[in-house]
């Protein structure tokens, strides 16, 4: 494989990211981090955005959420460094996990590739019990398959019990 920089090339690879944001404009949040995302990197499909409630701490504002479909050459954690640079510049201060935020990228899906280091799992390991996550996944790629467990989106969404908190965002 050649080398560049320090750093090895490989082909693209298809990368699912989650977004999220529910504080101040969320809405504009969210479209200033696919700007940003996508200075760097290749956007291929963006979901629809859906408005859901808060999980865990639930007394916090609703968030608007959406998935996209990417393609990069950088590696797992060059992608994670990417995503906290970009939550960061759009004001997200590290802390509590289920605190409210302006951003909040989460990488879903890394090709078919599986990840385990303290800080970074890949598939997202709450990826399959999230309806504000498989609802706008279910959009753009009904027929993936979860590396792990071997079903596609569309069926991990059937097994999903709560999805009454996930609605299209009305502008």
């Amino acid at each position: 494989m050649p080398v560049y920089g320090g750093q090895v090339s490989f082909e693209p690879v298809t990368v699912y990211l989650g977004l999220g944001s529910n504080m101040g404009n969320r809405q504009a949040n969210l479209e200033k981090a696919l700007e940003l995302l996508s200075q760097r990197l290749r956007v291929e499909k963006i979901s629809t955005i859906y408005d859901t409630e808060p999980i865990g701490n639930t007394n916090q504002p609703r968030f608007l959420n959406l998935v996209c479909q990417i393609y990069t050459r950088l590696a797992p954690t060059e992608l994670l460094a990417l995503a906290k640079g970009i939550e960061s510049k759009l004001g997200r201060i590290p802390g509590k996990s289920n605190a409210p935020r302006p951003i909040d990228i989460d990488i879903l899906f890394y090709d078919d590739r599986v990840v385990e280091t303290p800080e970074l799992v890949i598939p997202h390991p709450k990826l399959t019990e999230r309806a504000f996550v498989l609802v706008p996944l279910a959009e753009i790629a009904p027929e993936l398959v979860h590396p792990v467990n071997g079903k596609t989106i569309k069926e991990l969404l059937k097994e999903v019990t709560e999805v009454q908190g996930v609605f299209k965002w009305e502008k």
